[in-house]
Formats: structure tokens, sequence, C-alpha cells
């Protein structure tokens, strides 16, 4: 199970995420994105609840993998017209290379009312394995 909670932080907000692994917990801070954007959205069997899309982005490490797949989601938002929610995403890596393959449910914007998230950042950003899983901390510029 995974789960997140918004943190303040300074003009911006964080996210902070668990998960018992580490898909878990990169989807977990999606849907803490998601939250960031909008208080609510459609159900998926609602006409404007939109459908399901892939991604995937490989990077070199775990920091960067969650960094590119959360700036794939605003940059999906921003060209496409849709939030980002009901977050799902596997996460392989190596020493040199993580891929993350994701979906989401892709809610038209014009069905909801959305704050603006700018960015994700590096900022104080950690990706860390925890005793039951693993753990994640992201700050979004707003």
């Amino acid at each position: 199970m995974a789960a997140f909670a918004l943190r303040e932080h300074t003009a911006d907000v964080a996210v902070e995420a668990q998960g018992e692994h580490l898909g878990a917990t990169f989807a977990a801070v999606a849907d803490g994105l998601a939250a960031a954007m909008c208080d609510d959205w459609p159900a998926a069997d609602d006409p404007e609840g939109g459908e399901r899309h892939d991604l995937r982005v490989e990077s070199e490490n775990p920091e960067a993998a969650l960094y590119d797949y959360l700036d794939q989601l605003i940059y999906e938002r921003d060209v496409t017209g849709v939030l980002p929610v009901d977050n799902d995403a596997s996460v392989v890596g190596t020493d040199d290379e993580w891929i993350v393959e994701a979906s989401y449910r892709g809610v038209p914007l014009s069905a909801v009312t959305a704050r603006e998230v700018k960015a994700v950042t590096y900022s104080e950003m950690r990706v860390e394995r925890a005793e039951d899983g693993w753990e994640a901390y992201v700050v979004f510029d707003v």
C-alpha cells in the first residue's frame, strides 16, 4: 500500500510518500502531485473521468528517474490538457539505467478547477529505502 502527504514548504509545496516498492512510491508521489494541483476530480466511470495513458522514462539514477517521471506528468498536463490521476508505476534499475513504465488517468482540465504547479525541483529531493519499502520527498515549484 502506498501513501502520500502534502507538506508546506516555504512558497512551494512538497510531497512525502511511502510505498512497498519503488514503483508504488513513485505513483504515490504522482498522486500527491495531482492532489497539489486539484482538490477533487471526476471518478473513472464519470463521462468526464478521462482515459488511461502510458508513459516511459529512462534515467541514470533513482532521483533522476523520479524527477523525469514527474516532469513528464507536468508536460502531459500542459500539452494534452489533462490532470494525471490514479497513477501506477513500475521502476526497474541497474547501476546506470533506471526505467519507469507508468500509466495515469487523464482527467480533462476543463472538468476540474486546478491550481498550477510550475515544475518539479531537485531541491531537497530524496529517494531511499525504508525499513518496510521505499520513501520519497519531492518539492514542487508553485
